[in-house]
């Protein structure tokens, strides 16, 4: 199971309540997660690492800024994190909107133990799955930028199935085969995969 022993994953707390502020956290850390709590909206804005990914559950309704403004902030700008809700009774038709915007899910408060463990077990799961693709994306640019610009455009029209002679018709200025298979080479030694797989890499990273 995902938990925060994880060194790359964040989890947060944020409630204007004191006593659910510091419960939570108390049962969250009892169960082996790292957790950061935070009183308002205004302060987990300012201090928190909105960049990392991770989870973090958010009251709805706080003073000051609002949950829901909290989350629309992360939205703007472009944050990873994973949103879990906690509402009141009469909040369930905003908490269910905010599920449509984007959020993972919401939570009726107070609600029980196992229930909250459950959900944040389950956001904690999304928020691996959105970091392992982040950390493939960043490799994958990593791998591409060692590419030269020549490489980069044999790579393209390889990855079409396009053999190396219309390869070398394509290409601008055109290169004779024996230049094309000697890209093609330099680019499976940077690249650290067969160009079978080029297809793929540029398709999932949008090279």
């Amino acid at each position: 199971m995902t938990s925060l022993t994880h060194p790359d994953l964040s989890l947060f707390v944020v409630d204007d309540d004191e006593g659910v502020r510091d419960g939570l956290g108390m049962l969250l850390l009892s169960r082996g997660h790292r957790v950061q709590t935070f009183a308002s909206g205004e302060q987990f804005l300012e201090s928190a690492r909105l960049d990392a990914c991770g989870c973090v559950v958010l009251d709805l309704r706080m003073g000051g800024i609002s949950g829901l403004q909290v989350f629309d902030a992360l939205r703007a700008r472009a944050s990873p994190l994973v949103v879990l809700f906690l509402s009141g009774h009469g909040d369930i038709p905003i908490a269910t909107q905010a599920v449509k915007d984007g959020a993972f899910g919401w939570l009726v408060k107070p609600c029980g133990d196992d229930a909250l463990l459950q959900q944040v077990q389950l956001a904690l799961q999304l928020a691996a799955t959105r970091l392992a693709r982040h950390q493939a994306r960043t490799r994958a640019l990593a791998l591409w930028q060692r590419l030269t610009p020549r490489e980069m455009e044999v790579v393209r029209l390889v990855a079409e199935g396009k053999p190396s002679k219309v390869v070398g018709r394509e290409l601008v200025p055109r290169a004779n085969h024996r230049t094309v298979e000697s890209h093609r080479g330099n680019a499976v030694s940077k690249l650290e995969m067969p160009s079978n797989q080029w297809d793929r890499l540029i398709r999932d990273h949008e090279l």
